[in-house]
């Protein structure tokens, strides 16, 4: 199959209206509505267009307000919070048919030297030895005469290699922590920009399903309603997203039909890239 990486690059083009102003384009991968990580990657996206001074994202701090319409654009409009000689703020507003759905402020520094460490990656079976979580899900789907699409395809815009063997059709009880490869299906421009929007567009898979592992419970077995609340993001240092990353998401918390995770994301040579933070809903129906 061809991959959908073009077509989410050509979302990730945005179209200008105004000065302040940019539409996006849906991706539709299965999900019912918009994926969350598309409207994130598609706001950060806006708001970089209005950074002219060079200074670099280092945070991203979101609410998701009601859910997006795979069959209209979204407007993002974005507004200059601060503009100053260290840090510049920018406030993201994504709507649809004249109603906001979702909420954003990304802060960006300029480069400067100071204290340096790092978590230390955690000890798991490289992506080369691993199955693909498409491959897993063509296994699983085939017993059950679903059709894979979307991420769950060959063809998705992201491949996913699972560590620890998941299985959707028969989830099992364990502790609430995953890690997953990830990478883009194909290869990208060496645009910075670039590889940090495709970066937040992976972030958003594999936070919430986590919190369902202690529980025996998924999507696929049991009815529910599961959303991204917030999001939160902080880039620590540059990263490629057409080379393997791992992704270590654990959750901590679950209650009142909320579940709170968190995830760090390395190179396969073990630096820290990225840390994201994310509540979201997980309502039995």
């Amino acid at each position: 199959m061809n991959s959908q990486l073009p077509q989410l690059l050509d979302i990730l083009t945005l179209e200008q209206v105004t000065e302040n102003s940019f539409r996006g384009k849906n991706l539709f991968i299965g999900s019912p509505n918009v994926y969350g990580g598309q409207v994130l990657a598609q706001a950060l996206a806006a708001a970089s267009k209005t950074i002219l001074d060079g200074k670099i994202l280092h945070s991203m701090h979101c609410y998701f307000i009601h859910p997006g319409d795979n069959d209209h654009d979204i407007l993002y409009t974005v507004e200059t919070i601060k503009e100053g000689r260290s840090f510049n703020t920018r406030r993201v507003v994504g709507s649809q048919k004249g109603k906001d759905i979702f909420i954003m402020s990304a802060s960006y520094q300029k480069p400067e030297d100071g204290i340096t460490h790092q978590a230390s990656m955690p000890n798991v079976a490289r992506p080369e030895s691993l199955t693909s979580f498409s491959e897993l899900f063509a296994e699983f789907s085939a017993r059950f005469n679903i059709q894979p699409r979307g991420i769950f395809s060959s063809s998705g815009p992201f491949i996913f290699h699972p560590v620890e063997h998941y299985d959707p059709f028969q989830p099992r009880i364990r502790p609430a922590l995953n890690h997953t490869w990830f990478k883009t299906n194909g290869s990208l421009p060496d645009d910075p920009q670039l590889h940090l929007t495709t970066l937040a567009y992976a972030s958003d898979f594999n936070l919430l399903i986590t919190a369902l592992f202690p529980h025996g419970l998924s999507f696929f077995t049991t009815p529910m309603q599961i959303a991204s609340l917030d999001h939160s993001m902080w880039f620590h240092r540059p990263a490629r997203t057409d080379e393997w990353l791992l992704y270590a998401v654990e959750s901590s918390n679950a209650n009142d039909g909320r579940a709170f995770c968190t995830g760090r994301i390395f190179t396969r040579d073990g630096i820290l890239v990225a840390s994201t933070a994310q509540e979201g809903l997980i309502r039995k129906l």
